[in-house]
């Protein structure tokens, strides 16, 4: 007992070591500050309804009327039966946020490193070095927890995978099964894609090596037993993807029915998202060496203001007082000159990170190597989007589900996972007793030619391969004359030279720490202790000029992110159901979701057909659907500042129509909404006209039908009539759970006017019925449920299974 508890106190101490750290990083979380992060302020919007009704009710309405006027809130953190898995994320990330996130980074990291045979003191530096990367502290700052927590599962998969291919059959499979589920559970598509094409990598090197080696049967039974825990996985996260999948298909994730433009020409057909949008942050090819040195390219959109900067120079020489210059200076978006159209912060490995990583490329050899090289490679290829176009092309047109994702550069979360692994490795291998002095002597060498000769070179040739043009240059000579361009210009020089120095400075510590243990004047444990240090003070350094303390508000700031207004005051006072619509932000802000329900919100996956009403009409300066949506209050900035204007023409919940009009297409079915009077006329596409009994309704004046009672999931109406009429509810049509109840008894409700239901009311006084009842959810459950119980019992065999192998093994 003794003995196994000195093995693991290493472990405990550094796990420890990484709650601390990371508590100190975010410190402002002990005394209950939360940090303010745009993205998930933007969420709380969108998701507030059904958090309210899930305190009020106990129940997950896995609907919202809140945003895009109604959709599924599956991607909005919708909770499922039996999610177990769940519960484990949430054990795992027991700090507040934002600091669990940077403990997952560095406990996940840690866990692959001793995987991969590596001692606890370099597994620690090595997680240190992943966890304080620039661009993985950076989507912390602005609220990218998805993302954030994708990537903290990642070096978990791959150490279960890593596991099964050393031989450790049952518990790799355990821990890749658990892994993966924890990785899908994050909800994070895209990561969790990204790391699918580095585990592709692995399993071509680790092919390679098995055939050289002849043990071929061993790689098959790995990769068996690996698409079986990749199975249980999926099953028990089941809910979840089938739900999210199941919605795919709506959202403009999915394939759009339309063939034509806004402006008439014909629509590229396309099964995901158009190549603009895709590539719309692409890396630059030379950026690539703010890897490298951080802020080759001016850092982000928002360097700190500094009083002896050239730009608050130029400021002072224009009048401007002393007191005033940051908060002019925080008019602009000054430094940032890459190929993106901005970023918050440089995608910054470290210099000694980076140092290492060339070191390990001379000292490390086999698999290992060929994959962390081959999946750096392959993705820091795709992150320059449409820099590299043949290439991004090639698989944006061929491989599955690549044209499913935005933002390219994101990839690039590979690449700095990658890099500490080897550069770890390199470290270990100069300063182990093992392999010939001069071979290490001559990588030590050839690697400080190659980093020291490059930031060196960039130096003092920075006039010749630098013109620090970024894309708003134009906009700021345009409107302010060549001498402000002038002074940034100066600024972005100046920024360059500091890092370059800062970097020459780090290669030159370095060179001079290894040369000296190699010399025999350093001891191991000492230059384990200086490179830890230096990694840090190199990492944080940068990380805390993006997200640091400053960023953290008082929690009632974060819980609720928009203060209400004037506006929303006078709207709320309304007591009917009814729609708001932000002009100035169109469908793109979920400000006004927090309060009313809203035509607009915040996704990345919103519902395809209130886009295309967006892009035919509303962005056109068509403001005729707002009526059949129930848009009831339009928000407007005025130089006056904001004011409600009320609409007349807003159709309401329902209403009867007395006209219908059948059309052959989706095109037709959208453009005739600009031409017909939607609260008499019906537009309905050919695949629904048997559902219609007639074109034409006689007038009945005594005809109503109403609302009388309402939730995100549950929808009631009374309504009266002479005889049998089409209705049109003013409710975003998604077959896929919505059910239609005349008196009790389950009816067919079909679509209209593009994206409306629609449904055959009988003559008479009715009450009629909507209610969210998604199959897909009981459904994924039973799945769900199964795989938990699988694996639980899987886990328990295990356990008994080692416990008696050690107990025989020491009687014997």
């Amino acid at each position: 007992m003794k003995a196994h508890l000195k093995k693991l106190a290493p472990h405990l101490l550094v796990i420890l070591g990484f709650v601390i750290v990371s508590l100190l990083y975010f410190s402002p979380v002990l005394q209950g500050k939360k940090i303010y992060q745009s993205d998930i302020a933007w969420y709380m919007g969108m998701a507030k309804e059904q958090i309210d009704f899930r305190e009020t009710t106990g129940e997950e309405p896995y609907w919202t009327d809140a945003a895009y006027a109604g959709m599924p809130t599956y991607t909005l953190g919708a909770k499922y039966p039996h999610n177990y898995i769940k519960q484990l994320d949430l054990s795992l990330r027991f700090l507040p946020r934002p600091a669990d996130y940077l403990f997952l980074y560095f406990f996940s990291f840690y866990v692959l490193m001793l995987v991969l045979k590596m001692n606890w003191r370099y597994a620690a530096l090595g997680a240190l070095a992943f966890g304080f990367s620039t661009y993985l502290i950076v989507i912390l700052g602005v609220g990218h927890n998805a993302k954030a927590h994708a990537v903290g599962y990642m070096p978990l998969v791959l150490s279960g995978i890593l596991l099964t291919f050393r031989r450790y059959y049952l518990w790799g499979f355990l821990l890749t099964a658990v892994s993966l589920a924890l990785e899908i559970v994050a909800n994070h598509v895209q990561m969790t894609y990204y790391l699918m094409l580095l585990v592709m990598v692995l399993g071509i090197a680790y092919a390679i090596d098995a055939y050289r080696k002849k043990v071929l049967p061993h790689y098959f039974k790995s990769l068996g037993i690996l698409f079986l825990a990749a199975g249980f996985a999926v099953a028990t996260n089941a809910t979840q993807l089938m739900a999210t999948q199941e919605y795919a298909q709506f959202s403009t994730r999915g394939a759009s029915d339309l063939t034509i433009n806004p402006d008439g020409t014909p629509k590229e057909q396309s099964t995901g998202l158009d190549k603009e949008y895709i590539n719309q942050y692409s890396y630059g090819l030379s950026e690539t060496l703010n890897l490298f040195v951080a802020k080759l390219y001016g850092g982000s959109n928002n360097e700190p203001f500094k009083k002896d900067s050239a730009f608050a120079k130029y400021l002072q020489a224009q009048g401007v007082p002393a007191s005033e210059l940051e908060r002019v200076y925080d008019q602009f978006s000054l430094y940032y000159w890459g190929d993106q159209p901005g970023v918050s912060g440089p995608a910054y490995l470290g210099a000694v990170v980076v140092f290492l990583f060339v070191l390990g490329l001379f000292l490390v050899k086999g698999r290992l190597k060929w994959w962390l090289v081959g999946g750096s490679i392959l993705t820091l290829s795709l992150s320059y989007g449409s820099n590299l176009s043949w290439f991004t092309d090639l698989w944006v047109d061929h491989f599955p589900l690549y044209n499913k994702f935005r933002a390219v550069t994101s990839i690039q979360v590979i690449v700095e996972l990658c890099v500490p692994v080897l550069a770890i490795f390199g470290l270990y291998k100069i300063l182990q007793p093992v392999g010939r002095k001069e071979d290490k002597i001559k990588a030590l060498r050839n690697t400080g030619f190659i980093t020291g000769g490059l930031a060196l070179v960039l130096l003092i040739f920075k006039g010749l391969f630098f013109d620090y043009s970024g894309g708003n240059d134009a906009f700021y000579i345009q409107n302010y004359g060549m001498a402000l361009m002038d002074a940034i210009r100066a600024d972005r020089s100046a920024i360059l030279t500091n890092e370059l120095l800062k970097t020459l400075l780090l290669i030159g510590l370095m060179i001079g720490i290894l040369w000296a243990f190699l010399e025999e004047k350093l001891k191991e444990s000492r230059v384990l202790l200086m490179v830890g240090v230096l990694i840090l003070f190199d990492l944080v350094s940068v990380a805390r000029t993006y997200v640091n303390t400053e960023d953290f508000v008082n929690a009632r700031m974060m819980d609720r992110p928009f203060p209400e207004t004037a506006a929303d005051q006078e709207i709320r006072k309304d007591t009917t159901r009814y729609r708001v619509y932000e002009e100035r932000a169109g469908i793109t802000n979920s400000r006004s979701s927090y309060y009313h329900s809203s035509i607009g919100g915040y996704s990345a996956a919103k519902p395809q057909r209130i886009q295309d009403i967006a892009d035919f009409y509303l962005y056109q300066g068509k403001q005729q659907p707002l009526n059949f949506l129930n848009v009831k209050y339009i928000i407007q900035e005025t130089e006056e500042g904001t004011r409600v204007v009320q609409n007349p023409q807003a159709n309401g919940n329902a209403w009867f129509v007395n006209n219908v009009q059948v059309v052959d297409s989706q095109n037709e079915e959208l453009l005739a909404l600009d031409k017909i009077n939607t609260k008499q006329t019906a537009v309905v596409h050919r695949e629904y006209a048997d559902y219609v009994s007639q074109k034409m309704f006689p007038e009945d004046s005594t005809a109503t039908i109403a609302l009388i009672e309402h939730q995100p999931n549950y929808l009631k109406y009374r309504s009266s009539a002479r005889g049998e009429r089409l209705a049109i509810f003013s409710e975003a049509y998604y077959p896929e759970g919505w059910n239609a109840y005349v008196d009790g008894e389950l009816k067919t409700h079909f679509r209209a006017d593009y994206m409306l239901r629609a449904m055959m009311i009988p003559a008479g006084t009715h009450l009629i019925e909507f209610k969210f009842e998604p199959a897909v959810i009981e459904k994924g459950s039973r799945f769900t449920l199964l795989a938990n119980l699988l694996l639980g019992v899987i886990l328990i065999g295990g356990l008994v299974w080692t416990f008696r192998k050690q107990k025989d093994g020491s009687e014997s």
